[in-house]
């Protein structure tokens, strides 16, 4: 017999002031664990905010009245239907969203994922009417001041990217670009980039300082971003001590040159770091993605926004919760997670407090109505880290594990004075 509690942790931030940490959950691997057992490691870093690449039904359920918000994906293939078909979206929105709401806190859509430079050029043209008739489903149900509509966009979208000063889009695709940030600015949605430094020292190890990916400069500036050093724009003057934020700089400045200078605002949909690839791919280690994911998360929590706009919240999504065994390419693509698919982290994040409270994280609500929360996971706690920022303390877990182990113990005694001989 299977005892399931009937309470569940809600993820409470103590620190409201504190940046939230978001993560990618993708699920191209066939021995991740369940939806349920990856609730405590959300937990473990802090993570409040989930970005999907579909709707799957049971990742939904399962994170029911915990809190987390959520971004669902409706993948590029849906784009050229969508993008002619408002009765399709209808659909869509229906039955991959609006049944899961409000219990599931799910915030936006991403419809299709980098289209803009997807190798099916034909797509293009989809982007923009499929984004409409998704939020114009969204309107007729009623949801779309609750649940905005958005894309991620490769950072080949940009012509030039450095110095951040000179950034731009490139000149084929500014006519579309300028119909989206048009779209962001009216109905209140982000612009979402997917940013990688890793690749840009992958390509060019030579030239591109280790130490100015790793968000590890020092505070001194060259302009030839020597060993060690951080950059300076010739233009604006800003020193910049990482390349992520001279990549989202530069995406700013590009915005602006379309005539969209304060809105729509900016998030990082993707960013990490491999800690393992094939032989030419340099750099790809648990030492970096240690350093990287690390720093990067320190970063996050401290409210830092980039140098151009120092007091611009910056919502970055780490790149990924788990390595995905199944995942096509250099080896790399299938070791960017910071979790194994067993629950253990595929190498430490260093240096890192976290920002909540143990007795408001572990904030339980019991009963069986309809707004009890409930958790259908009695497995135990998964491993814990040394470093204590990967160890969990949920008490409520380890209060459904006690509470199994002693439901059992019982069933077996009555089972034994059921079936002992007169």
């Amino acid at each position: 017999m299977l005892y399931t509690s009937t309470t569940t942790t809600t993820f409470v931030n103590a620190n409201v002031n504190a940046n939230a940490i978001g993560i990618n959950y993708g699920q191209i691997a066939n021995n991740l664990p369940s939806p349920q057992n990856v609730i405590p490691l959300l937990k473990s870093i802090g993570a409040t905010r989930v970005k999907l690449y579909d709707a799957d039904p049971r990742v939904l359920r399962a994170f029911a009245n915990t809190g987390v918000q959520f971004v669902v994906g409706l993948g590029n293939e849906y784009l050229s239907k969508m993008s002619t078909s408002p009765e399709a979206a209808q659909a869509w929105v229906k039955s991959n969203v609006q049944p899961y709401l409000p219990a599931t806190n799910i915030t936006s859509i991403t419809v299709g994922n980098e289209v803009l430079t997807f190798n099916d050029t034909s797509l293009s043209g989809c982007l923009f009417p499929a984004m409409q008739n998704v939020h114009t489903a969204l309107a007729n149900l009623g949801l779309d001041k609750q649940v905005t509509v958005t894309t991620a966009h490769s950072l080949a979208i940009l012509e030039t990217s450095y110095p951040p000063s000179s950034g731009s889009f490139r000149r084929d695709l500014r006519g579309c670009i300028t119909q989206i940030l048009d779209f962001h600015t009216k109905t209140g949605s982000p612009l979402l980039v997917n940013a990688y430094p890793f690749f840009a020292y992958k390509g060019n190890p030579k030239q591109v300082s280790l130490d100015y990916v790793l968000f590890q400069s020092s505070t001194t500036t060259t302009k030839n971003n020597a060993a060690g050093a951080g950059i300076l724009d010739p233009v604006s003057n800003l020193h910049y001590d990482n390349m992520l934020f001279a990549q989202i700089d530069a995406v700013y400045v590009a915005m602006a040159a379309l005539g969209f200078k304060k809105s729509p605002s900016v998030q990082i949909s993707e960013t990490g770091w491999p800690s393992k690839g094939d032989e030419d791919e340099v750099g790809a280690s648990p030492e970096n993605a240690s350093k990287y994911n690390s720093n990067l998360m320190k970063l996050v929590m401290q409210n830092k926004g980039t140098p151009m706009r120092p007091n611009t919240k910056l919502d970055v999504y780490v790149f990924a919760l788990f390595n995905e065994n199944m995942k096509p390419g250099p080896s790399s693509e299938r070791n960017y997670g910071l979790f194994k698919p067993d629950g253990t982290p595929a190498y430490q994040l260093t240096g890192i407090s976290s920002t909540r409270s143990d007795d408001n994280l572990n904030k339980t609500t019991g009963g069986g109505a309809s707004s009890s929360k409930t958790n259908t996971s009695a497995s135990s706690p998964p491993d814990t880290s040394s470093t204590g920022y990967l160890s969990i303390s949920s008490a409520t877990v380890v209060s459904s594990y006690i509470t199994l182990c002693t439901f059992q113990l019982w069933i077996l005694f009555i089972g034994f004075l059921y079936y002992s001989p007169a």
